[in-house]
C-alpha cells in the first residue's frame, strides 16, 4: 500500500503540472481577449485565429485543470446523502463513485475522443474560418483531459483505500463536511 500511496503522489504531481497550465491558460485567455478587443475596437483589426485560440485556451482551462480541481476535492458535489455522512461514509461514498461512475466514465471519454483526434491530426484539419487553426491541437485535449481524470481518480482511490485502512489521513482539503 505504501507504494500504492508514492504512485499516488505521483499522478498528484502530474495533476498538479497541468493544472498548472490550466491556470496559465486563465491568464494567457485574459491577455489574448484584452488584446483581441483592442485591437479591433481600437485599431480596427480583427483575426478569427485569435478568437479560436481564445476557445482552445478555454478548452485547456477546464480539460486540463479538472484533475486538479478533484485533486483538491472542489469538485461539484450533488450528493445529499454525504451531508449527513459520517467521515468513514463519506470514504465509502467516495470509493463507489470514483470506482462505478468517474473512472468508466473518464476511460469511455478518453476513448471514445482519441479516434477524432488522430483523424483530425493525419488529415491536418484546419477551421474553416478564414484564417482559422490546425483543429487537432484542440482535440488532443479532449483525450488527455479525461486520462488525466482518470489517472487522479485512480489516485483518490488509492488514497480512500488507504484512509479506510486507517494507513493514511485525508489531508484537511479533503473533508469539507459544512458542504
Amino acid at each position: 500500500m505504501r507504494l500504492a500511496l508514492r504512485a499516488a503522489d505521483l499522478i498528484d504531481g502530474i495533476s498538479r503540472i497541468f493544472g498548472w497550465l490550466a491556470s496559465a491558460a486563465v491568464l494567457a485567455a485574459c491577455l489574448i481577449s484584452a488584446a483581441v478587443a483592442s485591437a479591433r475596437y481600437g485599431l480596427g483589426v480583427g483575426s478569427n485565429a485569435w478568437l479560436e485560440i481564445q476557445w482552445y485556451l478555454f478548452g485547456a482551462m477546464i480539460l486540463l485543470g479538472a484533475a486538479w480541481t478533484l485533486r483538491r476535492n472542489e469538485h461539484v458535489r450533488v450528493d445529499l446523502l454525504y451531508l449527513v455522512a459520517s467521515p468513514r461514509q463519506r470514504l465509502w461514498l467516495d470509493l463507489f463513485g470514483l470506482v462505478f461512475f468517474l473512472l468508466p466514465g473518464m476511460v469511455l471519454m478518453a476513448w471514445l475522443a482519441w479516434p477524432p483526434f488522430v483523424e483530425s491530426f493525419l488529415r491536418h484539419e484546419v477551421s474553416e474560418s478564414p484564417g482559422g487553426l490546425l483543429r487537432w491541437p484542440v482535440k488532443l485535449l479532449l483525450p488527455v483531459g479525461f486520462a488525466l481524470v482518470a489517472l487522479q481518480g485512480i489516485a483518490e482511490i488509492i488514497r480512500r483505500i488507504a484512509a479506510l485502512r486507517g494507513m493514511a489521513a485525508l489531508d484537511a482539503e479533503y473533508v469539507r463536511p459544512e458542504q
